[in-house]
């Protein structure tokens, strides 16, 4: 596959989302060079992923091909825009999707810490991917959770304006109240 000879943070972020949430692993080639490394510090004891990932192909594997096979509807949202240029990058992330099973709604927030090539085409070279917290609520909640999540900017959405926005719907307390943290995240 082509790869653009140089790529700025927020198109290699971007690229990730279209990747995750569209279930289309063959776009990180524009995301992860060859030989990244993911790494995973889950705080949540509801989702599952290996701790450390090596290789994009593994990394599709994890977070795209067998992500989607458990989940759809995925709606995520980057809580901070990256500069035009950057050698690391750490923001909050918020998530919501459905179990295909069950049904149920999940909602969960974190911390990416991502590190970028030093060279053309500037691709990630590690993510390091903190899970907060993951809710799961009652398929029941999927038109109230929705609503909400299509509202938001896609994929740069405000943190102020999401908490705000979500004030009124107790079934995201716990998202809510990571959000408001000033606690630092590691």
């Amino acid at each position: 596959m082509h790869q653009p000879l140089s790529l700025k943070p927020s198109a290699v972020l971007r690229g990730y989302f279209r990747a995750k949430d569209e279930n289309r692993p063959h776009l990180l080639a524009e995301v992860f060079s060859d030989d990244a490394t993911l790494c995973v510090v889950n705080k949540a004891t509801n989702i599952v992923f290996p701790a450390v990932t090596k290789g994009r192909e593994s990394i599709a594997d994890v977070l795209v091909r067998r992500f989607a096979q458990t989940y759809e509807n995925i709606y995520s949202f980057y809580l901070s825009k990256p500069p035009e240029k950057a050698s690391k990058f750490s923001c909050e992330w918020l998530v919501g999707m459905t179990e295909k099973e069950s049904k149920n709604v999940r909602i969960g927030c974190g911390r990416y810490d991502w590190t970028f090539s030093s060279c053309s085409p500037y691709l990630a070279s590690e993510l390091v991917i903190t899970i907060e917290t993951m809710q799961v609520l009652p398929s029941s909640a999927f038109g109230t959770v929705f609503a909400w999540l299509q509202r938001l900017n896609y994929p740069w959405a405000n943190k102020d304006e999401v908490v705000n926005s979500a004030t009124g719907l107790d079934l995201l307390a716990a998202v809510r109240e990571k959000l408001s943290s000033d606690e630092p995240r590691a």
